[in-house]
């Protein structure tokens, strides 16, 4: 069975592109997990966010932006002290302000899905690469997304971050030809 060349044979990896990503999401708990992960992401490679993943979830209150948004010094000194997530100061500190920022945008929007698919008029962008290699890091879009979310205060938000994010929640769908979802995802969105 063919697959983006991403995914290595790890069953954490296989389960990850078969199931989730470049599926479209609309729930904003999802939303606000991947926003989390995609920001302790940077610099590491996803392989090591995926094993800490369950940890992250304990560790963020389930990934409530509500719950999340409270937490205090205390909280940040037991979440530095946890082996079990990426535990550098800015990404933790980054993870608690965007849980606030994220509120804020629901306040402003119905949801925070409702902010983030207002970007694509609310139908994600179809790519048709045919290999890894045409996939890029960046667009335009993820420039827009990226610029937006930082004037509202978000942090570990760069461009190149927020195109990650968008294929991870489906705003864009970069499964490449030859990969078994391509066919099925596109079936399913056009």
């Amino acid at each position: 069975m063919n697959r983006c060349g991403w995914v290595t044979n790890d069953a954490l990896y296989l389960d990850y592109h078969d199931h989730e990503w470049g599926v479209p999401t609309f729930d904003d708990k999802r939303l606000f997990e991947f926003l989390v992960l995609e920001g302790a992401q940077a610099g590491l490679s996803w392989y090591t966010i995926l094993k800490k993943r369950e940890n992250y979830r304990k560790a963020f209150a389930e990934f409530d932006p509500a719950k999340v948004a409270q937490f205090d010094d205390m909280k940040v000194a037991e979440l530095l002290a946890n082996e079990g997530i990426v535990r550098n100061r800015l990404k933790v500190l980054s993870a608690i302000s965007n849980a606030r920022s994220f509120l804020a945008v629901q306040d402003d929007y119905e949801s925070f899905a409702q902010y983030l698919w207002n970007f694509v008029d609310g139908k994600p962008i179809l790519h048709h690469f045919a290999t890894l290699a045409d996939v890029p890091s960046s667009t335009d879009l993820s420039d827009r997304v990226s610029k937006d979310l930082k004037h509202r205060g978000f942090r570990f938000v760069g461009t190149t971050i927020v195109y990650a994010y968008l294929q991870a929640v489906g705003v864009v769908m970069d499964h490449v030809q030859s990969c078994f979802l391509y066919k099925q995802i596109i079936d399913t969105i056009e």
